[in-house]
């Protein structure tokens, strides 16, 4: 794999921040060539911002793609890609487990507005393809897929006719690369470890200079702009990236094996165990690792409960990617957002809790874990 630490540290060692929201041409042709071009990065800031092509060319190498595009958050960026490509009497395939937001969009927004959606179990690589019809415009991938990890097959999925848009979030460019699998957009929510730091707010989509453009056209009647601070925020996590990335991947393998052994717990959900039942295509697909996120079941939501409230290592935070390990009952956050019976379809037990390791050293989460459980018993 592809060194991303010295990719990401090219250029300015401290890049400046371009806070302005709009920006002096010299004369009234050169206002005139800054309106007229798309994405300029010195004309107003919802077309574009200096400090945005820092962070969106970083993304772009990352991701080998053409180009990228900043927006102010990841459901900002899957918004403006399905409004871009999808319209009234168009098609959408997507997984059944997906963001909460996105299951939100394409269960009550997208109808609303005549797009028909296929929900199809992502692990189903055959009805995946099925699914794919004569109107389908664009298939929405996640993997590996939160909160069970579960994988979707990019190779066999993608180049099937529609636009195809992975989320990668969890595994981050430097365990997955979609678009060498056939994808014809990534995206992340810059939230989460592109950003690394629990202190912005972004989301971004890499892929062809043309499909970005389409997608930007939207995004400027949106107004789904990142800040000009955010996006510096972002590049400065971005140096970072593969150095926190392959801890984390250690550090959520090790808790993986240990958490497999122990009795208290029903099943531990992370495709670097040789157990999971992707496990082989994690190998493939992932060669990088198999992400700092992993999920496992206790006998019930008391004990869960109980589990959450003995840690000491792990603080009690929705998201993920930051340099603090985070714990959640899934089924609780996603309350919200998903009916019982949705719950109930996407696997979401009352026993199920979720770490987002961070930086810390392996040895003194697990035994923080170790303690809980016994704790939770």
């Amino acid at each position: 794999m592809e060194d991303l630490t010295s990719l990401l540290l090219a250029g300015e060692l401290a890049p400046a921040i371009h806070p302005a929201s709009t920006f002096k041409a010299s004369d009234p042709e050169e206002f005139a060539r800054m309106a007229s071009e798309p994405r300029h990065p010195r004309f107003y800031t919802r077309y574009g911002n200096p400090t945005h092509r820092e962070a969106e060319a970083l993304i772009a190498a990352a991701e080998g793609a053409e180009t990228a595009q900043l927006f102010a958050s990841g459901m900002a960026a899957v918004s403006a890609a399905v409004l871009t490509f999808c319209g009234q009497g168009d098609h959408l395939v997507l997984q059944r487990v997906h963001y909460g937001g996105v299951t939100s969009m394409a269960g009550e927004l997208l109808p609303r507005l005549g797009v028909e959606v296929t929900a199809v179990d992502q692990r189903d690589t055959q009805g995946l393809v099925d699914a794919i019809g004569p109107r389908t415009k664009l298939v929405l991938l996640e993997t590996p897929s939160n909160p069970l990890l579960h994988l979707t097959d990019l190779a066999q999925v993608t180049g099937n006719g529609p636009i195809t848009l992975v989320d990668s979030t969890l595994a981050t460019p430097v365990n997955q690369r979609p678009l060498q699998l056939g994808a014809d957009l990534v995206m992340h929510s810059a939230t989460k470890y592109l950003g690394g730091h629990s202190d912005l707010v972004g989301g971004v989509i890499a892929g062809s200079a043309e499909l970005l453009g389409r997608i930007w056209q939207t995004t400027l009647v949106l107004g789904a702009t990142s800040s000009a601070f955010d996006a510096w925020l972002l590049t400065r996590g971005l140096r970072t990236l593969q150095l926190r990335v392959e801890r984390a991947n250690a550090t959520a393998q090790a808790i993986a094996e240990a958490l497999h052994a122990h009795p208290a717990v029903t099943a531990v959900h992370y495709p670097g165990l040789p157990s999971h039942p992707q496990h082989e295509l994690a190998i493939r697909q992932m060669p990088g690792g198999s992400g700092g996120v992993l999920s496992f079941e206790v006998a019930d939501y008391e004990t869960s409960d109980r589990v959450i409230r003995s840690v000491k290592r792990f603080a009690l935070a929705a998201s993920l990617g930051g340099v603090h390990s985070l714990i959640t009952h899934p089924a609780a956050m996603l309350s919200g957002v998903l009916t019982s019976a949705q719950l109930d379809e996407a696997g979401v037990k009352p026993g199920l809790i979720r770490l987002a390791v961070g930086l810390e050293p392996a040895d003194e989460l697990i035994d923080d874990l170790t303690g809980a459980l016994a704790a939770g018993s």
